[in-house]
């Protein structure tokens, strides 16, 4: 076994975690203005064609569509109007407390809060990009 496949003692998988997220954006400056006022997270890094928050240990980057070819060639980016193909997950302890907050805050939802039969109950809303985000709390 290689170091990337060589088990760890009490682990079954090299995967600890995951550490960054891309997320494409074609105005990048509007989804950074996006991310600062409806998750309230600062800017942890930025250059002209990313813009970097963190969300606990997790890096999510905001990318310029203008800067995904150097990223993922020869593979390509979908368009936004291809339809929605990931939900990123948020455990809150109040969605429809928080729910009110983001339209407070010009979020429109796409759905919720809605009970689910899994036991959270969740909303869910598009950043400018396209990427939905559902806000999940424990019932």
């Amino acid at each position: 076994m290689d170091d990337m496949t060589e088990r760890v003692p009490g682990r079954t998988s090299w995967v600890t975690g995951i550490s960054a997220i891309t997320l494409f954006a074609e105005d990048l400056n509007t989804s950074k203005q996006f991310y600062q006022r409806v998750f309230d997270v600062p800017v942890h890094y930025e250059d002209e064609n990313s813009a970097v928050f963190l969300f606990g240990q997790v890096m999510i980057n905001v990318l310029a569509t203008t800067s995904v070819d150097d990223l993922i060639a020869p593979a390509v980016m979908a368009s936004r109007g291809a339809g929605a193909r990931q939900v990123y997950t948020l455990p809150v302890d109040n969605v429809d407390a928080l729910c009110v907050e983001l339209t407070r805050r010009g979020v429109e939802l796409l759905n919720g809060p809605v009970d689910r039969p899994w036991g959270v109950r969740t909303a869910s809303f598009l950043d400018p990009a396209g990427h939905i985000w559902e806000l999940a709390t424990r019932r």
